[in-house]
Order: structure tokens, then C-alpha cells, then sequence
């Protein structure tokens, strides 16, 4: 007589005999004491494609390039004491008794050739990429942050408080967004801060309402209604459990929008509305030097003076541009691989 009879053996629990395991489960066999969480799979996901990285590789180089480019000095401490440019990109070399003249060449000297006022390219370059990146940063930094609070709290609370906040930003998206900086720039005047505050002023309706669609989806989920019925506070409800889980399309937006926000500032100051003349930012580099496109007969072209600044806006929004992606992949969570794999074990 077996004694085995009526009794149920259940198989498939034995971790070393599960050979495949469900991909979208957390588990991997160099953490088997504690799950992966979600930003360490994106940032995972986000290294195996080749083309984000290309992109973070090429913004970094050009960061340091732009920080490095001349010596930084805060309220008369220089800390920041390398520098990358050979020359001053404001300087006028032939009245440095250098014997050097306007729009010469590439040559060993001056790489990147020189411009009208006999000032080195190369420099101006490298000395530009402050102006044009730290504006993008600063003003993604500072829009996406207004943005968040602003969709957060429309979406969250809904009713008469969400109808009156997005009439304001239907108000905000009424007016073109480049044309609307150009405004405030022509009333602010010329200047960094000035260029700031207009692509501020534009750029976080945007935000709020991608931010507000999410809300909107997260705020039903079941540990949100917890959460509220354990007596947490509304603003830890928002910033704890529900912004987390909604913020994802926000961060791809503000990755992308770090290049169309160059562009921008470069647009306006090829128009000659972004920072004082001799400034190094690269739309204005531009602007100085259009007049050189157009030659008359027998005359020539002194392409170097627009291919290098016009060539660094289009590396760095391109390399954004592939940063976006990668990070739009790398953070969803709902792969078609993952999902058709999905169950296997």
C-alpha cells in the first residue's frame, strides 16, 4: 500500500530547477535578496542602447568642453582655473600684436579659422557651448519643475480647480511659443537671464499639462485610495505615490526639450534678440556672420565662420535628441518583447 496516496505534490517552486524566469518579475541571480527597482532597469536598459549612449557621451564631452573652455571665477575666487581655449574669445588678436587677420582659414594656429574681428573661432566655440547649454539646462531645469507642481495639482484635485488651471494654459498655448520670447525679450532687452525668463515664461505649460494626463490615470490606482484612507495628507499623497509613478513621460518631454530650447535661443539670437553682439553664444556667432554667405562675383565664402558654430547646435540637439529616445525606451516599462515573453517560467 503506497503511502504517497491522496497527497499533492506541487512542482516549480525549486529555484534551481527554474530555468526561465518572467521578465517583468524584478528578479535577477546576482540580486536574489532584493528587487531591482525601476530607475536601476531603466538606467540598465538605458546602457545597452548604443545610440543613447553615443548621445551621453557626445553632451558630456561637450559640457566639459564648454566648462573647462576658460577659468570660472565666484566673487573673485577662481574655481575653476583650466582653460581649454587658447585665446580670449572676446579678444581682437591683431591688436594683441599677433600677426593675425580677419576671416583667415583653418590652419594648425586656429583650427576653427577666424571671423570678421579677426577673433579665433576655435575659442568662441568652445567658450559658446556655456551660454547655449546652461540656458537649455537651467530653463528644462526650472520648467519641468514649475510644470510638475502645477499638472500635479490640477490633476489631483480636478473639478472647478482643474477647469480654471487649464484655461490658463490654453491662454499660455494661444500664442506662438518662439514668438511670445521674442516679446519678452524686445520688452526685457538683451541678456542671459532675460532669455531665461522668456523660455521659462513658455516652456512650463507644457509640462503641466502631460503632468495633469498622468495624474489623472494614477490617481484611481488602488494604493493612492489606500493611502488617502490611512489619513496621509494631500501633499504626500501627490509628491509620494502618485507624482513617482506619473513622472516618467515627463522626464523623456525635458530630455528632448534641452535641445529645442538651443535651437530656440539660437533662433533669437540669429535675429539678433539674444545676447549682446559679441557675445560667444553660437546663434549669435551666426548672426554676426550671415552677411558672409552671400558673395558677389569672384568673391569667396569664409564657411568656417557658420559650419562650426551651426555644426555644435546640430551635434548637441542631436545628441539630446538620441539621449530622448533612449530614455523614453529604457523607461517603459511594458517592452512588446517583455510582453510577449511575459508568464514564461
Amino acid at each position: 500500500m503506497s503511502i504517497d496516496r491522496g497527497r499533492i505534490r506541487i512542482t516549480g517552486f525549486d529555484a534551481d530547477r527554474v530555468e526561465r524566469r518572467e521578465p517583468l518579475s524584478d528578479w535577477t541571480e546576482t540580486r536574489d535578496t532584493e528587487t531591482e527597482s525601476r530607475w536601476e532597469r531603466a538606467w540598465r536598459e538605458f546602457r545597452r542602447n548604443r545610440s543613447a549612449m553615443v548621445g551621453l557621451y557626445i553632451v558630456a564631452t561637450m559640457s566639459l568642453l564648454a566648462v573647462f573652455a576658460r577659468p570660472i571665477t565666484v566673487a573673485g575666487v577662481t574655481v575653476q582655473p583650466f582653460s581649454l581655449a587658447p585665446y580670449d574669445p572676446s579678444a581682437i588678436l591683431y591688436a594683441q600684436g599677433l600677426d593675425v587677420s580677419a576671416y583667415e582659414a583653418p590652419s594648425l594656429a586656429h583650427p576653427f579659422g577666424t571671423d570678421g574681428s579677426a577673433r579665433d573661432v576655435f575659442s568662441r566655440v568652445l567658450y559658446g557651448g556655456r551660454f547655449s547649454l546652461s540656458i537649455g539646462f537651467i530653463v528644462v531645469l526650472v520648467t519641468a519643475a514649475i510644470g510638475l507642481v502645477y499638472g500635479a495639482v490640477a490633476g489631483y484635485y480636478g473639478g472647478r480647480v482643474d477647469e480654471v488651471m487649464m484655461r490658463l494654459l490654453d491662454l499660455i498655448f494661444a500664442f506662438p511659443g518662439l514668438l511670445l520670447a521674442l516679446i519678452i525679450v524686445a520688452v526685457l532687452g538683451k541678456g542671459y537671464w532675460e532669455l531665461v525668463l522668456a523660455f521659462t515664461a513658455i516652456g512650463w505649460a507644457g509640462y503641466a499639462r502631460l503632468i495633469r494626463g498622468e495624474i489623472l490615470k494614477v490617481k484611481e490606482n488602488e494604493y493612492v485610495l489606500a493611502a488617502k484612507a490611512l489619513g496621509a495628507r494631500d501633499r504626500r499623497v501627490i509628491f509620494r505615490h502618485v507624482v513617482p509613478n506619473a513622472i516618467a513621460p515627463l522626464i523623456v518631454q525635458a530630455s528632448l526639450s534641452i535641445g529645442t530650447v538651443v535651437i530656440g535661443v539660437a533662433a533669437l539670437g540669429f535675429l539678433g534678440l539674444g545676447l549682446p553682439p559679441s557675445s560667444a553664444e553660437w546663434g549669435t556667432m551666426l548672426d554676426q556672420t550671415r552677411q558672409t554667405i552671400v558673395q558677389g562675383p569672384g568673391g569667396s565664402i569664409p564657411w568656417w565662420v557658420t559650419v562650426f558654430p551651426g555644426g555644435a547646435i546640430f551635434l548637441f540637439v542631436m545628441s539630446m535628441n538620441l539621449i530622448g529616445d533612449g530614455i523614453n525606451d529604457a523607461l517603459d516599462a511594458q517592452e512588446g518583447e517583455d510582453v510577449a515573453r511575459g508568464g514564461e517560467v
